[in-house]
């Protein structure tokens, strides 16, 4: 069902309430939405008549990730006993962090994870019972407004595809698995005390390689989702070479588009005004330089054309999953500790959740799948109307479907089977990049007729392709 947002009142909802606008049901949308909850949200918007504001979309997606990256904070900060001090000692490094070369230069095989012991683990605060405080959730809702105001008016690369992105990585977050049964946190916590109990925690990183005990790893990639494409010209970085954009001379013709977003979103993060939100992401200079690297690594992985980047990651994967990986990993390991292994595999794993993420939508439904695919038929065509693309891809596009999905989207699926700790969504996924495909092969001559009718459509109409149009967006998975 469809939601509106209305707030009827300009002043910040009560301490502790979970719901700061009431909604009013009056047409359908997808009850995946992304934009159907604002637990955890505070502060003002404009009234319109009668005392009431509806809120936008881009308010309504704004709203849903002050929710979910607050409930991530909370998590952090239950991780370091619920503290939260100034973090005035860090402003050295805070303006030097990322200066000493490209984003991509700073890009690494290992991020070293955090690593909780047992005992850590079971006197760690409940999350819930943190309360971040209406003026960082200020902070928070600021920031995220101005990181969708960043994103431009394109028909794919967009703050909803944005949204799409992060939707799939909270998803996959939630299904990571421990298949053995006495490794991670055990569910469930203390009413009496608060605090979590019944966990174990046999081996450092277990079998999720420490991903799920650390919350500021799960932070970061949240973040990095929210903020990957930033700023996207809506052309791909060959074009920006081709062209030799100010922003291709910066980043050394590489990774060009995400290089600049991390930058953006980075830059604006550091600024005064942010700084009480900063202090509840991070409070050390070490969990500062691992947000940091977690994010460029992270928002790196979603360059998949970079023929460099594909053949260091080929590697790194062939060293730690594939079926010779034990082989691998004895000749090219030797003096590599156990801590450095399972630091290089969470990495890996990152990696691909990320960029499993990013074409999701070609391993969820079918009608998914048909939404998301025309949004990007339209902007590379109106990049081809422009004059920023040199051949028509309407000629292509359903032979080079096919092969997207023959040649990246199912061998990724299967990888997200192969790593082990997806659970059943690598299954699911892998099922739905299949079905679509064959589906595709039976419809998609026919439907890139339809793309290229409908944009001709809106071209006679107003002269430009509305992408109001066709953004019903489709959210959170199969």
């Amino acid at each position: 069902m469809q939601t509106y947002w209305v707030s009827k009142a300009k002043v910040p909802a009560p301490k502790g309430s979970d719901m700061k606008t009431e909604m009013s049901t009056v047409d359908e949308t997808n009850e995946s939405d992304a934009g159907t909850s604002t637990g955890g949200s505070s502060g003002e918007y404009d009234l319109g008549p009668e005392g009431i504001h509806v809120l936008s979309k881009t308010e309504r997606l704004v709203e849903w990730n002050v929710a979910l990256l607050t409930s991530l904070l909370q998590q952090i900060i239950a991780s370091r006993g619920g503290t939260v001090r100034h973090i005035k000692p860090l402003s050295s490094e805070e303006r030097t962090i990322g200066t000493n070369g490209t984003v991509l230069e700073e890009c690494t095989p290992i991020i070293a994870l955090k690593r909780f012991e047992a005992q850590e683990l079971q006197q760690r605060q409940r999350p819930g019972s943190i309360e971040i405080g209406d003026k960082v959730k200020c902070q928070l809702r600021g920031y995220l407004s101005n990181v969708a105001s960043m994103y431009k008016d394109n028909p794919f690369h967009n703050f909803e595809h944005a949204n799409h992105v992060t939707a799939s990585v909270k998803k996959l977050l939630t299904r990571i698995v421990n298949t053995h049964e006495t490794n991670g946190l055990a569910k469930g916590n203390n009413k009496t005390t608060g605090k979590f109990s019944g966990v174990k925690l046999v081996d450092l990183a277990g079998h999720s390689y420490g991903i799920t005990s650390d919350p500021l790893t799960q932070f970061s990639v949240v973040f990095s989702a929210i903020i990957h494409d930033v700023d996207h010209p809506g052309v791909p970085n060959s074009q920006l070479v081709k062209e030799n954009t100010r922003s291709a001379q910066i980043y050394k013709n590489k990774s060009v588009a995400e290089q600049n977003s991390v930058e953006l979103a980075w830059d604006m993060l550091m600024q005064d005004e942010y700084e009480d939100l900063r202090a509840c992401i991070y409070q050390t200079k070490e969990d500062l330089y691992r947000f940091r690297q977690l994010v460029v690594n992270t928002v790196m992985a979603t360059d998949i054309v970079d023929k460099e980047l594909q053949a260091f990651r080929k590697a790194r994967w062939e060293t730690d999953f594939s079926e010779n990986s034990a082989l691998c990993a004895l000749i090219g390991g030797a003096g590599e500790s156990e801590t450095d292994r399972e630091n290089r595999k969470a990495t890996i794993v990152i990696e691909h959740l990320i960029q499993a993420s990013d074409v999701s939508h070609t391993m969820q439904h079918w009608h998914i799948f048909k939404s998301w695919n025309e949004k990007f038929f339209m902007e590379c065509y109106q990049a081809y109307q422009q004059g920023r693309a040199a051949s028509d891809p309407s000629e292509d596009w359903y032979k080079g479907e096919i092969g997207f999905f023959d040649y990246y989207v199912i061998p990724l699926a299967k990888k997200l089977r192969s790593c082990g700790v997806f659970g059943v969504s690598s299954d699911e996924y892998l099922n739905y990049a299949k079905s679509n495909r064959d589906e595709w092969v039976r419809e998609g001559e026919s439907l890139v007729k339809e793309y290229l009718a409908k944009y001709h459509r809106q071209q006679d109409q107003d002269g430009t392709f509305d992408t109001a149009s066709t953004q019903e967006i489709e959210r959170g998975g199969a």
